[in-house]
């Protein structure tokens, strides 16, 4: 592949480097189309990257959910002191927190320190022992092959695992607000019915899937340019994980900007 071969090399000291980076970063992603992969081999490759991303990250995705659903309805509570506000308001808060920026948005960001270094790692360290050069001797797109099954089992995740946040958050909510005598399951219940829109849902999942595409492709951008050896493989981690957060954020707010 010359022109990713010709981004690699180290004589290239453009005057602007996030506009090299950001060039090279469309180049990479127009490299994932080139001389594809047999569907059949595509699909067995998304399945065995969905089960890493999506399998192995289930635990920590719960346990973060549950409890930022817990310390919401905590927090909403202790800030609800005037008696004219119905106790049902904190059910209904803690949803409209939950679906339209907890969920899609924390789940993303914690996604991202460990998908995206997980990709970023494995591509980097794959690519210093000169295994992807392999694939390529062997006339194998290594972008296809490697990266663009990791995209697509991020898209096919991420929305499931914003789902289970999703139900886990409301789920710490209610366990929070009724252990702490704070309001009854009733009330919390009619706080989760009032004023629903199920638009918010369609919002949420449609920013996960922005946020999938951004922490896969980036993460893996980042790994797949790794050059050097253990060390840089660890500095590509990080670098990895840093421009997804910030990708990530500013695609939250072009996302609210635009679709709400």
């Amino acid at each position: 592949m010359p022109i990713l071969l010709w981004l690699e090399q180290d004589n290239l000291r453009p005057t602007f480097p996030f506009m090299k980076n950001f060039g090279a970063y469309l180049l990479f992603l127009g490299s994932l189309f080139r001389r594809g992969e047999s569907p059949k081999i595509l699909f067995k490759r998304t399945i065995d990257e969905a089960i890493l991303i999506g399998i192995d990250s289930i635990f920590i995705v719960a346990v973060v959910s549950t409890f930022i659903g817990a310390v919401t309805c905590v927090q909403i509570s202790y800030n609800l002191t005037s008696a004219l506000i119905p106790k049902s308001t904190i059910g209904f808060m803690v949803r409209e927190m939950t679906v339209l920026e907890m969920a899609p948005t924390i789940t993303s960001i914690v996604l991202a320190g460990k998908v995206g270094s997980n990709i970023a790692g494995g591509l980097g360290t794959m690519k210093i022992t000169e295994q992807v050069d392999a694939l390529e001797v062997m006339g194998i797109n290594s972008t296809s092959y490697l990266v663009l099954p990791k995209i697509i089992a991020s898209i096919l995740v991420f929305p499931m695992l914003v789902i289970i946040a999703m139900f886990l958050s409301i789920l710490g909510g209610y366990v929070a607000g009724t252990l702490t005598d704070t309001l009854t399951g009733q009330e919390y219940i009619t706080g989760l019915r009032t004023a629903f829109i199920p638009y918010n849902i369609t919002f949420a999942l449609i920013k996960s899937v922005v946020f999938a595409f951004l922490i896969s492709s980036i993460s893996s951008y980042k790994g797949y340019f790794t050059t050097g050896g253990a060390l840089e493989v660890g500095e590509s981690s990080t670098k990895a994980v840093t421009s997804s957060v910030i990708a990530l954020l500013i695609a939250d707010y072009v996302c609210a900007q635009v679709l709400l």
